[in-house]
C-alpha cells in the first residue's frame, strides 16, 4: 500500500513569474525530496467502522518559510484502488478534486481556493475518503495495516491516530508501540513521527485464526517396478494445530520425521498415477508453545548445508560480528532487496552465499537462507518453514515461491524462551520495517519444516507432474470452526492366538490414530491375569492422523504343562481393547502336533529316499565290479 502526496508551489516575484516545485510525502520506500521553503505538519486519523470500512482524514499545514512562495495546487497519490466518498476543502471552502485511477492506486488533485503568501503563513487543508484496504475482518482476527513515512526529515511533525471499535477489545499486538492509548468514543491509539520511524502501523485483534485448506498432490511411478513414496501434510507445530478431515487416497501410514513433518506414505505399482486430495483445518496462534530441547537435540540444526553455507569464511566472519538473532534479522532486512521480477521469472534458488554476493535479487527463499546460514554460523539453531502466507497485498507482503505462490520464512531456537521462534525478514523488508521479529502474526501457515535438509520435504503445491505444471493445487480460505476432539485410538495385539507353553512370546501392539487431530504423548497399558509380566506400560509419543506406531511387547515363558486361556487387555487413551490368548502344552497344541506329524513324515520320507538312493548306488557299484571281472 502506497500513500503519496505532492503539491505545486508557485514562486511569488515581481511580475509573478511562476515556477513549479514538487514536494512528495510517501508511505512507501520511494525517495522523496523536501522543499526548504516550506515546513509540513500532518495529522492523519484512521477511523475504523464496525463494517471494517475505514474513514481517512488528512489534515495538513504547509507553512511558508519565505515571502516568495505560495502553494496553488496539491496532489495526493493514494495506493488504495478502493477509494470512495472523497472530500476536500481549504480555508476558502470545498474543493472539487480531480480523480485519476493509476496502476498503483488513485490520484487526487486539488486546486486551492485561496493563496497564502507571507512568512510563517499557513496553508491549511483537509482531505477525507473511505477505503476498505486498511482494516480487514477475518472472522476470528481483525487486521489493520497502515503505511508509514518514507523520509522523516521532510516533516516537521507527523501524527497518526487510529480509532477502532471498542467491541474488538485489546489488540493482540501493535507494531510499533504507540505513544498514547486513549478511550474516546472507542479506543484510540496515537503515534508520532518518532514512534513510526520508516515503518507503517500493523495492529491485530484476536487470539487465533482458523483456515480451511484443500490440497492436491500429484504422484506418479514411471518405472516398471513398484516404488514407495511420500507426501508432506501440513503438520502441527508450536504455532499451529491441524485437523485432517479427509484424505481421498488413504496412505499406508503417516510418520513424523526429525523436524516434526507429517509424511504420508504411499506404494505405487508400475506406471501408476495418483492424485491425493487432502482437506482439513489449521488453527494459528500468535505465540509459540514451549519445546524444551537440549543443545544435543539441536545439533542437526547447526550444520552447513546446500543453500545454508554456514561454514563459508565470508558467512562465518559476518556471524561473528552479528552474534544474536535480532542482529542477524536486522542485517538481512537491511542488506537484501526484494526482486519482484524473479517471482514471475521462476528463477532458480540462489542460497545464502550467492545472494550475499548479489543482494539486489532476493526473494523469500534467499531472505530465509541467509538468516539460517548466519544463525547456524553463530551457533544459533535455525531452520526454514515453507508454507502459505495469507496476504491481501502482494506488494507489501509478497508470496514468492513459484509453485502455487507459496512463502518461506525462517525460525530459530530461543534457549531463554525454550521455543522455536518464527520470524519473517522478507516481510520486514517489503513493509519498510514493520516488526516481524518480536511478534509475527496470524497469517503464516506452515506446510513443511526444513532443518535436517534444506530442500526436503517438499511442501504442498510442489507435487506437480510435467503435464500439470499450471494446476492450482492449493486452496486456502478463512475458516470459522475448529473442534479439537478427544484422541481416537485403536489398538491391536499382533501375537498368535495360541501360544506354546514353556516358550517366551514376542509381538507388537499396533496403536492407530483414527481421529482427525494430532495425538501427543499417550500412555498405553497392557495387563494380563496369567501371563507375565502382568502389567506393562508404554509411552506413545506422537501420532499424526492416519498414522500408526508399533510397540514391541514380550511375555515370559509359562510352565510346560500350562493349559488355559488368558486375556490381554490394552488401554490406550480412553479406550480398552481385549484379546483372548490360548496357552497349550506342546503335545496338546494342534499346530505343534500337526507340525510334529509333518516333521516326522518328512523325516521318514527323507530316510526312505536316502535308503533307496543308497541301495541304487550299491547296486550300480556291484554291476561295475562284475563287468570289470568279466573283462
Amino acid at each position: 500500500m502506497e500513500f503519496k502526496i505532492s503539491y505545486n508551489v508557485l514562486v511569488k516575484k515581481i511580475g509573478y513569474f511562476l515556477f513549479a516545485l514538487i514536494l512528495f510525502f510517501s508511505f512507501s520506500t520511494k525517495q522523496v525530496s523536501a522543499d526548504s521553503n516550506f515546513s509540513t505538519d500532518y495529522n492523519v486519523t484512521y477511523t475504523i467502522n464496525q463494517n471494517a470500512i475505514t474513514h481517512v482524514d488528512i489534515n495538513a499545514n504547509l507553512t511558508n518559510l519565505s515571502t516568495n512562495y505560495y502553494a496553488s495546487s496539491y496532489s495526493v497519490a493514494v495506493g488504495f484502488k478502493d477509494v470512495e466518498n472523497i472530500t476536500a476543502h481549504d480555508a476558502g471552502g470545498a474543493i472539487t478534486p480531480k480523480i485519476t485511477q493509476t496502476d498503483q492506486g488513485t490520484n487526487i488533485k486539488l486546486n486551492f481556493n485561496t493563496r497564502t503568501v507571507g512568512y510563517n503563513v499557513k496553508q491549511n487543508f483537509d482531505i477525507g475518503f473511505d477505503t476498505s484496504e486498511v482494516a480487514q475482518n477475518f472472522n476470528h482476527v481483525w487486521d489493520i495495516n497502515i503505511p508509514g513515512i518514507a523520509n522523516q526529515a521532510d516533516f516537521s511533525s507527523f501524527n497518526v491516530s487510529v480509532i477502532y471499535p471498542s467491541f474488538l477489545g485489546n489488540p493482540a499486538y501493535i507494531k510499533p508501540a504507540p505513544s498514547g492509548i486513549n478511550v474516546q468514543n472507542g479506543n484510540q491509539l496515537d503515534f508520532t513521527k518518532q514512534d513510526l520511524g520508516s515503518s507503517g502501523i500493523s495492529i491485530s485483534f484476536g487470539n487465533f485464526q482458523i483456515y480451511n485448506f484443500n490440497l492436491t498432490y500429484h504422484l506418479a511411478n514411471p518405472n516398471y517396478f513398484p516404488i514407495s513414496t511420500e507426501i508432506a501434510l501440513p503438520p502441527a507445530t508450536n504455532y499451529q494445530d491441524v485437523e485432517i478431515d479427509n484424505i481421498n487416497q488413504k496412505p499406508t501410514n503417516v510418520k513424523l520425521d526429525s523436524d516434526g513433518n507429517w509424511l504420508a506414505e504411499y506404494s505405487l505399482v508400475p506406471y501408476k498415477k495418483l492424485d491425493v486430495k487432502v482437506s482439513g483445518k489449521v488453527k494459528v496462534y500468535l505465540n509459540p508453545r514451549l519445546e524444551d530441547l537440549s543443545s544435543n537435540q539441536l545439533t542437526e540444526d547447526l550444520q552447513s548445508q546446500t543453500y545454508w553455507e554456514s561454514d563459508n569464511p565470508k558467512i562465518a566472519g559476518l556471524a561473528k560480528t552479528l552474534k544474536t538473532p535480532y542482529a542477524i534479522y536486522q542485517y538481512v532486512v537491511k542488506t537484501l532487496n526484494y526482486d519482484y521480477n524473479r517471482v514471475q521469472a521462476n528463477s532458480p534458488r540462489l542460497g545464502a552465499l550467492q545472494v550475499l554476493n548479489n543482494p539486489n535479487s532476493a526473494v523469500c527463499l534467499e531472505f530465509s537462507d541467509l538468516f539460517i546460514a548466519l544463525s547456524r554460523a553463530a551457533g544459533i539453531p535455525a531452520r526454514e518453514v515453507e508454507g502459505y502466507g495469507y496476504s491481501n497485498n502482494s506488494r507489501e507482503r509478497p508470496l514468492s515461491l513459484v509453485e502455487d505462490v507459496l512463502h518461506a520464512w525462517p525460525e530459530y531456537y530461543d534457549f531463554d524462551k525454550k521455543a522455536w521462534v518464527m520470524v519473517d525478514p522478507t516481510w520486514g523488508n517489503t513493509t519498510s520495517g514493520v516488526d516481524y521479529f518480536n511478534t509475527l502474526d496470524f497469517d503464516h501457515i506452515a506446510f513443511v519444516i526444513q532443518g535436517a535438509a534444506s530442500n526436503y520435504p517438499i511442501p504442498a503445491g510442489g507435487y506437480k507432474l510435467l503435464t500439470g505444471k499450471n494446476t492450482k493445487d492449493i486452496d486456502m480460505q478463512i475458516g470459522s470452526t475448529f473442534t479439537q476432539n478427544a484422541p481416537i485410538l485403536n489398538a491391536s495385539l499382533e501375537i498368535p492366538d495360541t501360544l506354546i507353553a514353556g516358550l517366551p512370546t514376542d509381538g507388537f501392539i499396533k496403536i492407530t490414530n483414527s481421529g482427525r487431530d494430532f495425538i501427543q504423548a499417550q500412555t498405553v497399558l497392557a495387563s494380563t491375569n496369567y501371563l507375565e509380566p502382568s502389567n506393562q506400560s508404554f509411552t506413545v509419543k506422537d501420532i499424526p492422523p492416519y498414522g500408526f506406531v508399533s510397540i514391541p511387547i514380550s511375555f515370559f515363558k509359562t510352565p510346560f504343562l500350562t493349559n488355559r486361556t488368558d486375556t490381554v487387555k490394552i488401554t490406550a487413551g480412553n479406550n480398552t481393547f481385549n484379546k483372548n490368548i490360548r496357552i497349550l502344552p506342546f503335545f496338546v497344541n494342534k499346530l505343534v502336533i500337526l507340525g510334529g506329524i509333518i516333521f516326522v513324515s518328512l523325516c521318514i520320507i527323507i530316510s526312505l529316499v536316502a535308503l533307496v538312493l543308497r541301495r541304487l548306488s550299491l547296486f550300480r557299484q556291484r554291476r561295475k565290479n562284475n563287468l570289470r571281472g568279466e573283462s
